[in-house]
């Protein structure tokens, strides 16, 4: 029995070590990925954090976000994997928002990778009274990809672009030139403070998050085994629906409740898809994606719903008349139980076409022409030009054309 006994704690004790040091080695691995010297794992503010997050408040917002990002993991880290960038970068998406798609900072800054309105649009993402492509898990992290991207171009190593995408490219040049070194230990120095607090934490944070989700041990203890065996194949998918399509018939084909179709598509502002261009990708479950198939079909839509934003000078009959519609109904689909109107608010408008009132911008891509932009936006090429001051109709990729008077 002793003999048994000894030989059984022998048999714990070797699995523990073997467990201990696949640990170890996943730490080093983490650190590796983002350029960071295996020393770094000494560093006490790092080892100090690690052990405040385990505690219980920071242990239920940790694992909140864990399952939050359930469905969005594998499409972030395949985006990550396909642009070249370590898919440990994925927590910086968690350090930014937890994985919140309606997360939103005092700074404006949205979505899971927390995007300036002002650098979201730089790296293609479309901010409008339609939609907010910040909330686009797909669209955003390829954003974020695109940048990161641009970032370890211009510093050199991982560690360095994650810093600069939270305290900006100049802000972290300044901090180089000032240390004299892009030394990770120089720069996080508290002392001379070379780039800001936040900073310095901000890259502990990621690594920490980073630690602790790839902990076999810590995951197991706190019965979250389940993350470890999440699946590699996207959970959600993207489709296309035409312009102006009311949600709802989306949903109802899919044979799933409206208030969950809203929660995939929170970059939509309104319950229908845009009204500009021929179609756009709204995102539903992939165990649905065979009854969108089979069930749903595109019909000639009666109505286009489009978002007026009240300006001076506006009135229900003078906006009538623009978009060619009874102010009555303009006040009976919005509710409206007065005439009075305020700048700046915001009326949904059923239209039978799209006006040519917009506020929108088209980027020239690879094969387009005045003909084929004028087509998707059932307007004349004479319209487009005047649109746009044009005397030629040469245009070059990357050229952005108002398709809206």
């Amino acid at each position: 029995m002793k003999q048994f006994i000894v030989l059984l704690l022998l048999v714990s004790s070797l699995f523990a070590a073997l467990t201990f040091d696949q640990n170890d080695r996943k730490e080093v691995a983490i650190l590796e990925s983002f350029d960071i010297d295996s020393s770094f794992l000494n560093d006490k503010v790092l080892v100090d954090m690690i052990q405040k997050y385990k505690t219980t408040h920071r242990k239920r917002t940790f694992f909140k976000s864990m399952e939050r990002a359930y469905l969005y993991i594998p499409i972030i880290k395949d985006t990550l994997t396909k642009s070249g960038i370590p898919s440990e970068f994925l927590f910086l998406a968690m350090a930014e928002s937890n994985f919140a798609t309606r997360a939103i900072s005092h700074k404006k800054a949205a979505g899971p990778w927390q995007f300036m309105p002002k650098t979201g649009k730089i790296y293609g993402l479309k901010i409008d009274s339609y939609v907010d492509e910040r909330r686009d898990v797909f669209k955003s992290t390829q954003a974020a990809a695109d940048y990161l991207t641009f970032l370890h171009k211009r510093f050199g190593k991982w560690y360095l672009a994650a810093m600069a995408y939270n305290c900006g490219e100049g802000r972290l040049d300044r901090a180089i030139k000032r240390a004299k070194s892009d030394d990770i230990a120089t720069l996080l120095d508290y002392k001379k403070a070379y780039i800001p607090k936040e900073t310095r934490l901000y890259i502990r944070k990621i690594l920490t998050l980073a630690i602790m989700g790839s902990d076999e041990r810590y995951l197991i203890r706190n019965e979250y085994a389940y993350l470890l065996n999440r699946s590699n194949a996207n959970l959600i998918v993207p489709i296309y629906v035409p312009s102006g399509e009311r949600l709802s018939r989306v949903a109802k084909a899919v044979n799933l409740p409206m208030r969950e179709l809203m929660k995939y598509n929170h970059h939509l502002k309104y319950d229908f898809i845009p009204p500009y261009g021929k179609k756009y990708a709204i995102y539903i479950p992939y165990d649905k994606l065979s009854s969108f198939k089979r069930y749903y079909e595109p019909t000639p839509l009666k109505n286009i719903y489009v978002v007026h934003t009240v300006k001076s000078g506006d009135n229900l009959s003078k906006i009538g008349k623009k978009y060619r519609i009874s102010y009555k109904k303009i006040m009976d689909f919005n509710h409206l139980k007065s005439s009075r109107l305020s700048l700046k608010q915001e009326l949904i408008i059923p239209v039978s076409t799209p006006p040519l009132t917009l506020d929108a911008l088209y980027v020239v891509r690879r094969g387009d022409t005045l003909s084929s932009i004028a087509h998707n936006f059932q307007i004349t090429v004479k319209e487009l030009k005047k649109y746009n001051n044009m005397t030629s109709s040469l245009i070059k990729i990357g050229e952005k054309l108002h398709v809206y008077d």
